[in-house]
């Protein structure tokens, strides 16, 4: 049975840094592509990241220079280090996984069976 828990998020002010942690058990972080995905009330969830079994890196385009996607193999945990942040990274964050080796970018929802529950960023000043 895989779980994913997610942590980290909190209460930030413009610039800060913040690390959400994403803890899996029943699948091997290492061998299976990950992904972090982010909504705000009222938007649809979009892709912020991802990462494939054998270590390939994608991120959307507008975070690539503040965001980090990583995994902790001792952990068994996906981790998402997010610096320079601002009021528009306000949002839930959520990661996913789906029984793949390779990772997604602008794959459908659906096509992901694991979901954590979720972790809070707030960004404000």
């Amino acid at each position: 049975q895989v779980q994913l828990v997610e942590s980290g998020g909190g209460l930030v002010q413009p610039g800060e840094s913040l690390r959400l942690s994403c803890t899996a058990s029943g699948l091997n972080v290492m061998r299976t592509g990950l992904q972090w995905f982010r909504q705000v009330p009222g938007q649809e969830r979009q892709i912020v990241a991802c990462v494939s079994g054998d270590g390939n890196a994608f991120y959307r385009p507008s975070l690539e220079d503040r965001f980090t996607i990583g995994r902790d193999e001792s952990k068994n945990t996906l981790f998402l280090q997010m610096n320079g942040l601002k009021p528009e990274d306000t949002a839930v964050y959520y990661c996913a996984a789906r029984n793949s080796f390779y990772c997604a970018m602008y794959d459908p929802l659906y096509s992901y069976p694991y979901w954590g529950n979720g972790t809070q960023v707030t960004v404000t000043s």
